[in-house]
């Protein structure tokens, strides 16, 4: 069943994607020499434990994946275990104890990994990361993982869908909602009310003015303010990534238009060269015009997303923190493009921007909302 049309009290993928993924998986692990697999997610983080057992990670969650075998979900808190039976129905789900890796352990040793090679996935903290040393042999296997989610199944993209079409609901509310006098917390309000209850849960909702901040000011809007935002909704798991800038109840200045007009042009031109076989660094050249126009940006041009804050990670051709990466695009793979403009004083700036899934004919528009200097209120 897909993600819209199942009738079930919580969606699931199918039998062969799970069965796909666990292969994948495998494969992996017989690469690194490794026969075990310890998942870890702690705090809503980790969404491998996820991708593998269908549980979102809640306060804390073990994996231990051996491949012929059934997977052993380890969850605290206790209160959380019924839940977490009732859909990771795969997995024989126990509590995880007051010394979640220990019991991990015990099971690793069930299975015969004493002095073995036993992979890790997911933010292991130090002291379970020693214990399981004093076990068995921790394989890093993080970059794997990452490698596995950089490209979407199609049924993966059916339940993306879902997500951006929540995030797209989002933006629209406050589109028709905001205005002046709405400050930063309510703006997170509105955003959330669109879909929470249909299912969506909020992965972020970011507003201010040229940057989008990370924390909701206490700060009400006042006609001629310009609002960037950067939203996104989940639908378990799977998150759409919508930016726009607003005008708040006045006409744009010229200095803002020109910096929309370049953020536009820096968009058509990435999503443009957004196909299979395009390299990193072909992206970064096309930001070409945000430095011939004489601006810079703050925030990331394009990243990878969906499973993670993913490859490629890349810069303006005007301000790169890091050295472009030896990286090509595949069919599957999702992006966000997301040209944050700004004056190089950084006293003006606007965001546009979106996910999409890069198709063997090119890009795919995940999100339908539409797009150019927008104005509420």
């Amino acid at each position: 069943m897909t993600a819209t049309t199942s009738a079930l009290p919580y969606p699931r993928f199918s039998a062969a994607e799970m069965a796909r993924r666990r292969g994948a998986l495998a494969a992996e692990l017989d690469a690194a020499d490794a026969a075990h697999a310890v998942i870890y997610g702690a705090n809503r983080a980790g969404p491998a434990v996820g991708w593998l057992t269908r549980w979102p990670v809640t306060r804390e969650a073990l994996c231990v994946f051996t491949p012929g075998e059934r997977d052993v979900l380890l969850v605290n808190f206790y209160n959380h275990v019924p839940n977490a039976e009732r859909i990771a129905t795969e997995a024989a789900v126990r509590w995880a104890g007051p010394k979640p890796m220990a019991t991990a352990i015990e099971e690793l040793a069930g299975r015969g990994a004493r002095g073995g090679r036993v992979a890790v996935i997911g933010p292991l903290g130090y002291r379970p990361y020693a214990a399981l040393a004093e076990f068995a042999e921790p394989v890093p296997l993080d970059g794997a993982y990452t490698r596995l989610r950089l490209r979407k199944s199609a049924e993966e993209l059916d339940w993306l869908r879902v997500g951006c079409g929540f995030t797209d609901d989002a933006v629209r509310a406050v589109h028709e909602q905001a205005g002046p006098g709405t400050d930063e917390r309510e703006l997170g309000n509105i955003a959330e009310r669109a879909y929470v209850g249909r299912g969506g849960t909020t992965h972020i909702h970011y507003f201010g003015a040229g940057v989008p901040a990370q924390w909701p000011a206490a700060r009400a809007l006042e006609r001629g303010d310009v609002l960037a935002c950067e939203i996104s909704a989940s639908y378990w798991d799977y998150t759409g990534q919508l930016l726009r800038t607003f005008a708040v109840a006045d006409e744009p200045t010229p200095l803002y238009r020109e910096l929309h007009d370049v953020a536009d042009a820096a968009f058509d031109a990435i999503f443009e060269r957004a196909r299979p076989g395009a390299t990193a660094a072909e992206l970064v050249e096309a930001s070409a015009p945000i430095g011939d126009a004489g601006f810079t940006t703050r925030d990331d041009l394009v990243h990878g997303f969906v499973g993670g804050y993913l490859p490629p990670v890349l810069g303006d051709k005007s301000r790169t923190l890091e050295e472009v990466p030896d990286f090509t695009l595949e069919e599957g793979m999702t992006i966000v493009i997301q040209p944050n403009v700004v004056t190089p004083d950084e006293s003006a700036g606007v965001q546009t921007g979106e996910l999409v899934a890069v198709r063997a004919g090119g890009a795919e528009r995940l999100h339908d909302y539409e797009r150019g200097l927008l104005r509420i209120g």
